[in-house]
């Protein structure tokens, strides 16, 4: 059923005429001369003609190299005859599910089903099968046996290999196998993508482009394969889940493009998945290229019936200014997609887009976001990256900063000035998280007194995640120390500056290595932060992360030590509930909770308890319930605990909430600016 329009999208001022797209329809393809497509580009997503979207670069660099590209979104994966509207392609059909993993896009941690999708016409969802690249990919070649497919997009780029899969809670064969794929094009896939084109437009099969970089392929066998590490057997990882943690520490010890092997992972002696390494990070001049390309900046005029598309709203007033991040959360997945070498568009790409985006009839003077992965990063980590790469078995933030480090903003101080100075710009944002730890490991304040100063709307977002120690080295997140050091002196600059500012931490529940005990740390740092999070986000075991790796086989494959994990629905329930203590539906869960945990202590009516001996009223019919249907553990009802107030850090605050400009405090753990979960 279709989501209210009204409510999921709202339609845009002005549209460019459908001749600004790239042809979805046999008319489109007449009007400009075209007798058929060298490429047709299948895609999960409505089609968006937006930098922030993966397809629209692809098929945008594609169209400035010569080659002839059209669009089929959103096909309906029960009809054959969905993939055939353009005709056969003369070169190849390009797949991808679309910004967002299918299953991530279906489901919520808990496997439920969403109830909108904001990359399809008015949010509606269900217009996209569930493990989309797979499903395309098959229904493609079922009907045209002998056209080239290439997978890429975020989905195919985590499963390249064989994964962990949190849905069905197996281990998957390479997406390449199951989906009747010819290619993947792992990463963001600008340089591959033209190299693969480039390789079919000159006459080679399909099955003879095994030389690209950035590009996973089958053999048959490995006669012609060269300069491999092997990997363990699909077989033997299925066997024994330790297998799947050694291959998985391979692969993230060859994720990056200047020191990255070849890859083989075998199936049986006559079927092999070979991954080659890397493509090479895009310079500042490339990347200004891709930018630079003739995009509509919109989404096709089809869809403006059904309200839009709602994923527009949240970037079309921000900007793109790098990609990669070296912060490396284990529970991210960016190291394999982006890679941890940080890549830059120059100040003045930046400044042109800006200048197309004050012309908007619907600007309003706000830039809602400069930024990336991670907004602060505006260079490599260090200088030898850029030559030699990233360091195999160090980390540039974690445990500490490495003495290599450059830590200085200068360069995005710089780029935000330049952006405030624009006519027509009245204040520029900036949401796409800072790394807080790189923050504190520059010497400067500057960055930090103009981001308080003129780039903070009354709340700023960080993402500390957790305070256990214990925890957030399983996550690679540095120590709770800095983060309070970081808490400290934000407040101390807004009282300078005469500022009424707060910090909302994002949290994570039930990550592994989290137990009981910590999960309760976890709330008593909430209590002292003065507020109850109203969301929280628990831990999501996505595809090709170190911490679906974890939760997978119960031990970091970066040491192969035994680690906590808590898998059980009721497990994670009730470190969830801790968080959010103060529901009264949560009562039943966190008393459970804290008996387990030993903190008895904390039931009672003193100012450092968390709940009261005896159930709120009116809740006992509203208490969660075990998986097995059985109530949790409980009391009978009692007085309703009051709300606490909130602080800017992480301790007790008498202060007020924020002013009403903001609202309520932001979920805690929730997506930003529309883009996936991802934490600085």
């Amino acid at each position: 059923m279709a989501a209210p329009a009204a409510k999921q999208a709202k339609p845009q001022a002005s549209l460019p005429p459908r001749s600004a797209f790239l042809p979805v329809s046999r008319a489109d393809m007449e009007e400009r001369g075209w007798d058929c497509c060298d490429f047709v580009f299948v895609c999960g997503d409505a089609y968006v003609d937006h930098p922030s979207f993966g397809m629209a670069i692809i098929t945008r660099l594609l169209e400035a190299n010569h080659y002839k590209v059209g669009v089929i979104c959103q096909p309906d994966w029960r009809d054959p005859e969905s993939v055939t509207v353009l005709g056969r392609p003369r070169l190849g059909f390009l797949v991808s599910a679309g910004n967002m993993d299918s299953m991530v896009n279906h489901y919520t941690v808990a496997k439920k089903h969403r109830s909108t999708d904001a990359f399809s016409p008015g949010g509606e969802m269900g217009l996209r099968p569930d493990r989309a690249a797979v499903v395309y990919g098959n229904l493609i070649r079922r009907t045209y046996k002998d056209v080239p497919i290439v997978l890429g997009g975020i989905e195919a780029s985590l499963r390249r290999l064989a994964h962990y899969d949190y849905w069905s809670d197996k281990l998957k064969r390479s997406i390449l196998l199951d989906s009747g794929a010819d290619l993947v094009s792992y990463g963001m896939g600008e340089h591959s993508i033209v190299e693969i084109a480039d390789a079919l437009a000159a006459g080679l099969d399909a099955s003879d482009i095994t030389f690209i970089d950035g590009t996973v392929y089958r053999a048959k066998t490995l006669e012609h394969v060269y300069d491999y590490e092997l990997l363990p057997s699909f077989d033997s990882m299925q066997k024994d889940n330790l297998e799947y943690a050694r291959s998985f520490n391979v692969q993230y010890g060859n994720s990056d493009p200047f020191t990255g092997k070849r890859l083989v992972e075998p199936y049986s002696d006559h079927e092999f998945v070979v991954q080659n390494p890397p493509s090479k990070p895009l310079t500042t001049s490339e990347m200004d290229a891709v930018y630079r390309l003739p995009y509509a900046r919109a989404y096709h005029p089809m869809y403006e019936e059904a309200g839009g598309i709602p994923a527009i709203r949240e970037v079309k007033f921000s900007l793109t200014s790098n990609r990669g991040c070296f912060g490396e959360c284990a529970f991210c997945a960016l190291t394999f997609h982006q890679g941890r070498i940080v890549q830059v568009r120059s100040h003045e790409s930046i400044v042109e887009e800006a200048k197309r985006m004050i012309a908007d009839p619907e600007f309003k003077g706000y830039i809602h976001d400069v930024g990336g992965p991670t907004a602060d990063f505006r260079h490599p980590a260090c200088a030898k990256q850029l030559t030699r790469g990233a360091c195999a078995n160090r980390r540039c933030l974690w445990p500490k900063p490495c003495r290599m480090l450059d830590a200085d903003h200068g360069d995005y101080v710089e780029l935000l000035r330049k952006l405030r100075a624009l006519p027509g710009v009245k204040k520029v944002f900036v949401r796409s998280g800072v790394r807080f730890d790189y923050v504190m490991a520059d010497a400067s304040d500057e960055f930090m007194e103009e981001l308080c100063r003129h780039h903070v709307s009354g709340q700023l977002k960080v993402a500390p995640e957790h305070v256990s120690d214990d925890v957030l080295a399983a996550m690679g997140k540095p120590g709770n120390d800095v983060y309070q050091a970081f808490v400290r002196k934000y407040e101390a600059i807004n009282r300078k500056y005469g500022l009424k500012q707060y910090l909302v931490p994002y949290l994570m529940s039930s990550h592994p290595g989290s137990t009981l005990k910590d999960a309760v740390r976890l709330a008593e740092a909430v209590r002292d932060m003065g507020y109850m999070p109203e969301q929280v986000q628990d831990f999501y075991p996505t595809p090709s992360t170190m911490s679906t790796c974890m939760y997978y086989t119960g031990v970091d494959p970066r040491t192969m030590e035994p680690i906590y994990v808590p898998k059980g629905a009721h497990d994670k329930a009730l470190q969830r509930a801790l968080i959010q203590y103060r529901d009264p539906k949560n009562y039943d869960l966190v008393r459970e909770a804290l008996e387990r945990a030993g903190h008895a202590d904390l039931i009672g009516y003193g100012p450092r308890c968390l709940i009261r001996p005896t159930r709120p009223k009116g809740t006992a019919g509203d208490s969660p319930r075990r998986p097995d249907g059985a109530p949790a553990a409980g009391r009978p009802s009692g007085d309703k605990r009051p709300s606490g107030k909130q602080s800017s850090g992480g301790r007790p605050s008498g202060g007020k909430r924020p002013p009403a400009k903001g609202g309520r405090p932001p979920a805690a753990g929730g997506r930003r600016g529309g883009r996936p979960a991802r934490r600085g």
